[in-house]
């Protein structure tokens, strides 16, 4: 047997993704039979069989990085396969298929690639337990969060019950268990980092327990009955009622743990008994009037702590999607020559159009804000000077003009500042924007925007008039070349035509340019093309396919 090193795929590359294995493990194969699929920073690469034989192990799974120059997979040659027996065969694919980690580690298997059985210290003696590897949760998630464990040590879990709720740098994401089974140990503690493609909890899976049955010792005694002959027995129904998973949303979950309840004891009025937000606020209004006052007296005491308190430095560490913004800002200011440009547009019209169009787009389902209006604003101006959706190479040696207009939208969310997309802007209507728009928002304030709403954007707006902001100076959102941020819209005085003083309103933008690539007078022209489509809404239709 010899192991297959990974060759050279590539000038530079020293890594790739393992998308498919195109044979199993024991599978006899060909010489140049395509054996996997791997994934380069630049191209889908298949590798093939060096000789025939036998595949006896494949080192890593799919979704893993393998190393250049390092073990792919084992392969047994096939005069090899002749000149062993039958006995000696079946001792060599023993051999080649361990059952424990330490095995695994002999082998040169990388560790992340197994998953470990092994005694674990929460199982009984001489039991096995499975090590849950940490699956790939995002593209380039290295690590995550733990936020939330649903389950204990000695819980038993069912398949696809969910065990613990992870933050990534872009969501909240929930790991359920691959199947049934007790949890031995939980491997981080709430707050702590764990890494992709490590153990993140041992279990003993439901098919190696006594019998085929929930052991005794995972059932509290409060809960099951004890019979004559001393053992514990629990009712088929009582098994499922503890086991069963209340239905609600990773948000109403979370406002549940804030006001220190328990999902059990809400009754919901979903479908299929699903927890809505209403029904945690009905709850909370229903709650006894002790709970406030003892509340209260919990305050009274902490305010005797607070000058001593006053003197301690809070240390909070950054961590998650505040973590991932603070190394995006620092490096795009840092690489990115920033060039700013502000203006006034008169939305009043816009405002106006907004108003009569409004009760239509109520009538289907749609709630119609300016956002729309200015993204495809943006979209058409950006037909004329493509060069604001646009990137600049690496090497700063080539300008790639993007065919799609992917406006962005920055949305403070409780885990941080998230850019979501609207994809396709310039082949949406206003009602499909306006869609797309509340669709995002209301996924980003949950924490479960899509990774796909997340890549590809080529040009950004942050809405800081929404906050009462009125000037600023954003930072490009790398790998993009401009972006905008939008101050309040205010009544302010102006002069008409004909020399009158009348009310207008007022909306400041300030811009933000990659200075490689945009100079002001490019700038100045898109902004002024941009401007007249919202001054002069109508004018858009000239334009819209």
């Amino acid at each position: 047997m010899s192991d297959f090193m990974l060759p050279d795929i590539g000038e530079g590359i020293v890594e790739c993704e393992l998308v498919k294995w195109l044979v199993s493990e024991g599978d006899m194969i060909e010489e140049d039979q395509p054996v996997a699929e791997v994934m380069t920073d630049k191209a889908l690469v298949e590798i093939p069989a060096p000789y025939k034989g036998r595949v006896s192990r494949l080192y890593y799974r799919e979704g893993e990085v393998a190393k250049v120059h390092e073990p792919l997979f084992a392969l047994i040659a096939e005069d090899e396969e002749e000149d062993a027996d039958a006995g000696g065969k079946e001792g060599t694919r023993d051999a080649e298929r361990p059952d424990s980690a330490a095995t695994d580690s002999q082998a040169g298997v990388p560790p992340d690639a197994a998953i470990r059985r092994e005694a674990s210290p929460g199982a009984p003696a001489g039991e096995e337990s499975e090590d849950f590897i940490l699956p790939d949760i995002g593209e380039g998630i290295v690590e995550c969060e733990v936020v939330e464990w649903r389950v204990s040590e000695g819980d038993e879990i069912e398949e696809d019950q969910p065990v613990v709720d992870v933050m990534t740098d872009k969501a909240l994401v929930e790991i359920t268990a691959p199947k049934a089974g007790r949890v031995t140990q939980r491997h981080y503690q709430k707050g702590e980092n764990a890494r992709v493609h490590s153990p993140l909890f041992a279990f003993v899976p439901r098919e190696r327990e006594e019998g085929g049955k929930p052991r005794a010792s995972a059932v509290s005694s409060r809960q099951a009955p004890v019979d004559e002959a001393g053992e514990v027995s629990v009712t088929h129904a009582a098994t499922n009622q503890r086991r069963q998973r209340i239905p609600a949303s990773p948000a109403v979950r979370r406002l549940v743990r804030e006001h220190g309840l328990k999902l059990a004891d809400i009754t919901g009025s979903g479908k299929e008994g699903r927890v809505l937000k209403a029904d945690v606020l009905a709850h909370l209004e229903r709650a006894p009037a002790a709970e406030p006052r003892a509340a209260q007296a919990a305050t009274t005491s902490e305010t005797h702590l607070a000058p001593e308190r006053e003197r301690e430095v809070r240390v909070e560490p950054i961590k998650g999607m505040q973590a991932v913004m603070a190394r995006r800002m620092a490096a795009a200011a840092a690489t990115i020559p920033h060039f700013t440009y502000g203006d006034e547009i008169d939305v009043t019209e816009l405002l106006a159009l907004r108003e009569r169009l409004k009760p239509e787009a109520e009538t289907q389902g749609s709630r119609l804000t300016l956002m729309p209006f200015i993204m495809k604003a943006m979209a058409l101006a950006v037909k004329e000077y493509p060069i604001l959706n646009s990137r600049v190479s690496d090497e700063v040696t080539e300008i790639h003009y993007l065919p799609h207009c992917n406006i962005g939208m920055a949305v403070d969310s409780r885990a941080g500042l998230i850019v979501p997309n609207v994809k396709g802007v310039e082949r949406l209507t206003l009602l499909e924007i306006a869609a797309e728009v509340a669709r995002l928002t209301e996924a980003a304030r949950e924490g479960r925007v899509s990774q796909e709403d997340l890549k590809d954007g080529t040009i950004s707006i942050s809405n800081i008039g929404a906050l009462g902001g009125t000037y600023a100076s954003p930072i490009i959102n790398a790998p993009e070349v401009a972006i905008v941020a939008l101050g309040r819209t205010q009544r302010l005085p102006r002069f008409d035509d004909k020399g009158q003083v009348v009310e207008r309103a007022i909306m400041t933008v300030s811009w933000a340019g990659d200075h490689r690539i945009i100079d002001g007078g490019t700038i100045a022209r898109f902004c002024n093309r941009w401007k007249g489509y919202l001054e002069a809404p109508q004018s858009m239709l000239l334009h819209l396919g």
